[in-house]
């Protein structure tokens, strides 16, 4: 069985790969900018299945040539989007908007929404969920602030900040699966391989 990221994250590719798979990474190239959606939930879910379809719509029509191996093919897109205060946080574009950002949600809360469509490319089936995990931001200082703007993390990921990494330290707790604030939720990805009637174990790497 071979699983397809239609994603570039590198986070995703991390979580997957100590999972025990090895997946192919596929960008989708779909342009996010250009989707809209009444809420974080419903536009994160419509930019998987966008991802998800993108990289099918490739590897059907044969572009990506000999470099997938024979075998059953799943594809997983996935998208993550916070939700703070009636808003709908991707990516900030900048360092100010990402530094206006921490300043309203230190010391409150967010709700990181991942969307998650995984395909089955060769029984033509697709299944869907939402994965929704409550952040708890630290009341950081303004030199904490700064310092952390001023990595770069903040700026290429969802909601501005990154649990795995320098933003670690100022998420004082979650309520939810920790894996859907790094992006792709291993449950949820349990989830729908059963409903494709597939487990996880069949994902696993062989030594």
């Amino acid at each position: 069985m071979n699983l397809v990221l239609a994603s570039a994250s590198p986070a995703r590719l991390t979580l997957l790969t100590a999972a025990g798979m090895d997946p192919y990474v596929v960008v989708s190239g779909v342009d996010e900018e250009a989707v809209e959606a009444t809420s974080a939930e419903a536009l994160c879910a419509t930019l998987a299945r966008l991802k998800a379809n993108a990289v099918a719509a490739r590897i059907r029509s044969g572009e990506l040539g000999d470099g997938l191996p024979a075998g059953n093919t799943l594809i997983l897109g996935c998208d993550s989007l916070l939700a703070f205060e009636g808003e709908i946080l991707g990516k900030p574009d900048g360092p100010e908007e990402a530094r206006k950002r921490w300043q309203a949600m230190r010391g409150r809360s967010g709700v990181l929404h991942t969307g998650h469509c995984l395909i089955d490319l060769e029984g033509d089936r697709a299944v869907e969920q939402v994965a929704s995990t409550v952040v708890h931001f630290a009341d950081i200082s303004d030199a904490e602030l700064d310092a952390y703007v001023d990595s770069g993390e903040p700026l290429g990921v969802a909601g501005a900040f990154k649990m795995d990494g320098l933003g670690g330290p100022f998420v004082e707790r979650i309520d939810g699966d920790p894996s859907t604030i790094i992006g792709l939720s291993l449950p949820v990805l349990r989830h729908l391989l059963a409903r494709l009637d597939l487990t996880v174990m069949s994902l696993w790497r062989r030594s």
